[in-house]
């Protein structure tokens, strides 16, 4: 098991990255949250990570904080939620904002997300309420904190849409979402910040 690398940062896409560690280059998948921490690309970072073997794939899951992968690991454990829809989770809702759907039975705001559907949204409500209850109160807090993104390449409405595509949209709604709050000079990074902030459950 891999439980950390720390290298550099040689490519990035969300959600997808490449990490270079001692000239060995991983390829991870990351939620939004963790992007929104990343570091330029060429500088150096430490990522928490989680391997999910599979016959067809081996996928390396990147976390800028032990509490996220500790959320991310609690999801998979429930019925009908893989990996891809606890990376949208993690990408779309933030911790305490999860946190919150849970302790309220908000089923609706959890179906807004991609690939959870309604028995799913249920599962998550009655099989996470306890699991939350045992993992550290300051974890949900710091699990998800969007911070400000770095430099936007040119074609920043394009990459943002990709990435909402990536994670589970489908593309016309993707595109709807983005260009529902891009600006001039905006990067796709807070372009899907945004995009994702504007979809959450309002509290």
């Amino acid at each position: 098991m891999i439980g950390h690398l720390r290298g550099q940062v040689v490519h990035k896409r969300p959600p997808q990255l490449v990490v270079d560690v001692s000239g060995v280059g991983y390829e991870l998948e990351a939620p939004m949250s963790t992007f929104y921490d990343l570091p330029a690309v060429g500088e150096a970072v430490l990522l928490y990570t989680h391997l999910v073997v599979r016959e067809d794939a081996h996928t390396l899951y990147g976390f800028a904080r032990e509490a996220e992968r500790g959320l991310f690991r609690a999801l998979l454990r429930v019925n009908g939620v893989g990996p891809k829809v606890a990376l949208a989770l993690l990408s779309g809702m933030n911790a305490e904002e999860f946190a919150r759907c849970v302790q309220r039975e908000d089923v609706a705001s959890l179906t807004r997300l991609p690939g959870v559907g309604k028995k799913t949204a249920e599962r998550l409500v009655v099989e996470m309420r306890d699991r939350l209850e045992r993992l550290d109160d300051q974890a949900l807090v710091d699990a998800v904190r969007p911070r400000a993104a770095g430099a936007a390449p040119p074609s920043a409405v394009e990459d943002a849409v990709s990435a909402l595509i990536a994670l589970g949209y489908r593309p016309p709604e993707a595109s709807r979402m983005v260009r529902a709050v891009a600006a001039d000079g905006v990067g796709s990074e807070d372009l899907i910040r945004a995009a994702l902030k504007a979809a959450a459950p309002q509290s």
